[in-house]
Parts: structure tokens; C-alpha cells; sequence
């Protein structure tokens, strides 16, 4: 359902190429759809591939976290959300990060904080069509590639995780997509999005 083959963008964490947090330390390999332990003790730092973090509600409802990938760093510590899921979009190689090594990582701690409000910020836009179209737009800087239509991105979210994150419908996530392939802001490749950026304003 997703795909592991991207080009990872070592521009969204400074932290990803620093030799002195990476390199040297434990890796561990997880496999699609696998939960990454959550553990008091350790930070993962994503080397290769796509996770998402969740919770869910009393009654079952799934609210969604953050998207992550290489460069950044993840785990309960930075949470303390209960429950707590880090759950493989893809096949993921991380590192462990012990906690005498993470003050060496306050660019990669910053870019969690960062991140994670940006699409906090995404959440509660209005309209539902704003939303989701941020969504998508952030989803193509930190998962996207410059192909000849446009933005590509290159990780396969699904309707109903879409609107996991968004607080919406999968039924609402659709009708809107399908708008957005119409007014030519968004076209569709072998299961993935690409965007047209420069035409990117939305009616309601």
C-alpha cells in the first residue's frame, strides 16, 4: 500500500547528515504496518522511510500525530500522549538515540516542535477544501519530488487516513480530491498525487 522507494529530502532536518548523532549508534529494522516500541528511555532517529505517530479516542477514533521521516527524531518522550503508536508507513530503518546523546540533537528536537504545530496549524483551517489542500502541500514538502507535471508526492496516504488527520470523512476526502483533479490543481500517477503548485488556490 506504500511505497518505500523515495528520495529522502535532507533539507527538512539539518540533523539528518550531522555525524556526530548519526552513524555510530544501534539500528533497527521495522517492516511495513510494524509498531516501533514506545519507549521511555530511547528516541528513534528515522534513517530510511515514513511513519506515522497516533493516538486514539475512547471510542475508537484514530487522531493522528505527525508524519515523519529521515532526518527526524520520534518516540514517547517528546509525546507523553497515552496511547502512543509509531506505526511503518514503509519499511523504516532508525536508530536509537539514548538519552545521554539527545542534547546533541537540538536541531532535529526543534524540527519536531516545528512540525508538529505546522500541521497542528493545518488542522483547524477552514474551509475543509483549505485544509485538506494544506495538508497536501505539506505533505509534498516533506515527502515530495520535482517530477515533469509538478509535485509528486511520493508516499501513499490514503483517503481514510487523510481524513484521520484532518478531523473530516473519508467520503469528504474524496468529493474534495476529485475537485481538485477537476479545477487541474491535482492529478493522479500510479496511486500517488502530484500537485500543481503554481495554480494552487482553492474555491470553497
Amino acid at each position: 500500500m506504500y511505497s518505500a522507494s523515495r528520495t529522502p529530502n535532507s533539507n527538512s532536518n539539518p540533523s539528518f547528515n550531522n555525524p556526530t548523532t548519526s552513524g555510530n549508534l544501534p539500528q533497527r529494522l521495522f517492516t511495513r504496518r510494524e509498531v516501533i516500541p514506545s519507549r521511555n528511555d530511547v528516541l528513534w532517529r528515522i534513517e530510511r522511510g515514513a511513519v506515522r505517530t497516533l493516538t486514539w479516542s475512547e471510542d475508537g477514533t484514530f487522531i493522528t500525530l505527525g508524519y515523519w521521516g529521515p532526518g527526524d527524531l520520534i518516540g514517547y518522550p517528546l509525546s507523553r500522549v497515552k496511547p502512543y503508536q509509531i506505526e511503518c508507513l514503509t519499511s523504516v530503518e532508525v536508530s536509537v538515540v539514548p538519552p545521554q546523546l539527545w542534547h546533541q540533537d537540538v536541531n532535529a528536537l526543534l524540527s519536531h516542535i516545528q512540525q508538529a504545530e505546522e500541521l497542528l496549524s493545518i488542522v483547524h483551517r477552514k474551509p475543509i477544501s483549505l485544509r485538506l489542500w494544506q495538508f497536501l502541500v505539506w505533505l509534498s514538502e516533506k515527502f515530495g519530488r520535482e517530477v515533469e507535471q509538478g509535485k509528486l508526492i511520493d508516499l501513499n496516504v490514503t483517503h481514510q487516513e487523510m481524513a484521520e488527520v484532518l478531523n473530516t470523512t473519508r467520503v469528504t476526502v474524496t468529493r474534495l480530491l476529485q475537485q481538485f483533479e477537476e479545477e487541474g490543481t491535482m492529478i493522479r500517477h500510479k496511486r500517488r498525487i502530484i500537485l500543481q503548485l503554481p495554480n494552487k488556490t482553492v474555491k470553497k
